[in-house]
């Protein structure tokens, strides 16, 4: 019986536990008859660390990555850091660092993984160094079909490259969670009030401005956000922006909510009003759990939301950076329960069919046994 493939997943941190999060899904989900995963940090911390015990995942804090200067010492340094690999024999090495690093794949090199993956999570390409870091990979995971396009449009790079779009547990976020945080009678919301709400962290990218400024624009919808706050000047702004407004009974500051299926629960809509900037993320996870909880969703049409969202199908994409336009598809949808129930049975389906965890645990499966397979004639070439 063959062995189950030795694959090391890395990750600089687990405090930041939206990648993390959808890191783990895909580890823990995976066929252990075929692979073995190991994970491995940068840096230790995190509550999903008590999560990976509970799970039996071997977990290794080692330097997987080198700084790339001085160039003149770079093989020296890569070939030292990965003697804290070598005798674990992993034969593939997946990377889920969101930089633009090139040393890493140099490591996993010297340490003897013979196929280094990384997944293309953000729209950053501004600097050669991303184009290094794929030109030395096996395989490239693209979480969208603009970076597919736009990033990954020459032969060599487009035959590496292989479109996994992220997935979510449809079981935990479903259309019967109950209303478990009881928000509406916390913060004095009648029970037949229409609300929006917002899953993101408080950073400039997220496109809170318009949201807001959109919300103005609609008598009586009540806006709830819920997200960290990163950016506490911009924070700061969007306070100042909602008395400014008038707004102060109709928006509320949840902060970082941790039970989101039952903030989800509670909400009429949901808005991801992400502007068209090129660090912004390839694919939306709080877009994919809102409408796996069936809500009606509205979007800005940018990479990665296209993708997810068909347009008055199974949600409604706006311009980015249009308030007016964003108001517009808020207020019809405010005053339209019917219209409202339909997008969000609508959107549950698509998800369950296309970005389901299981799709996306398939999705890399597939790539890990496809690369697998190949391994042999490479070698013999």
């Amino acid at each position: 019986m063959t062995e189950p493939t030795p694959i090391l997943f890395t990750i600089p941190n687990f405090t930041t536990a939206g990648s993390g999060r959808a890191m783990l899904n895909i580890v823990e989900r995976l066929d252990r008859s075929r692979f073995r995963p190991t994970i491995c940090t940068l840096k230790r911390g995190g509550n999903l660390e008590a999560e990976i015990e509970r799970l039996g995942i071997p977990y290794m804090n080692a330097a997987f990555a080198v700084s790339a200067r001085p160039l003149a010492t770079l093989a020296m340094r890569a070939h030292r850091a990965a003697t804290a690999f070598r005798s674990r024999g992993f034969v593939m090495w997946h990377s889920f660092h969101y930089l633009d690093d090139y040393t890493e794949p140099l490591v996993a090199r010297f340490a003897g993984a013979r196929a280094w993956i990384y997944t293309k999570k953000n729209m950053n390409w501004n600097r050669r160094s991303w184009w290094l870091r794929s030109q030395l990979a096996s395989r490239v995971a693209a979480q969208n079909t603009d970076m597919v396009r736009d990033f990954f449009a020459s032969p060599r790079l487009r035959r590496k490259t292989v479109l996994v779009p992220r997935g979510v547990d449809t079981e935990r976020f479903r259309p019967d969670v109950p209303q478990r945080l009881g928000l509406r009678q916390k913060l004095g919301v009648p029970p037949d009030a229409v609300v929006a709400g917002c899953v993101a962290q408080l950073l400039p990218v997220k496109g809170h401005p318009t949201l807001i400024e959109a919300l103005a624009r609609v008598p009586g919808l009540r806006l709830w956000l819920a997200g960290k706050a990163l950016d506490e000047p911009y924070v700061a702004g969007l306070r100042e922006k909602v008395r400014a407004l008038g707004l102060e009974d109709r928006v509320a500051f949840l902060g970082e909510v941790q039970d989101v299926p039952a903030f989800l629960a509670e909400l009429d809509v949901f808005v991801l009003p992400t502007w068209n900037e090129w660090r912004m993320e390839g694919c939306p996870v709080a877009l994919l759990e809102a409408m796996s909880s069936a809500r009606p969703c509205v979007a800005t049409d940018i990479p990665g939301s296209r993708d997810i969202v068909e347009n008055e199908r199974s949600g409604v994409l706006v311009p980015p950076q249009d308030e007016a336009a964003l108001a517009g598809a808020l207020g019809r949808l405010a005053g339209d329960a019917p219209r409202r129930k339909a997008l969000g049975e609508a959107a549950r389906d698509r998800v369950r069919a296309h970005y389901a965890i299981e799709v996306e645990v398939r999705a890399h499966e597939n790539l890990y046994g496809g690369l697998l397979d190949a391994l042999p004639a490479r070698r013999a070439a």
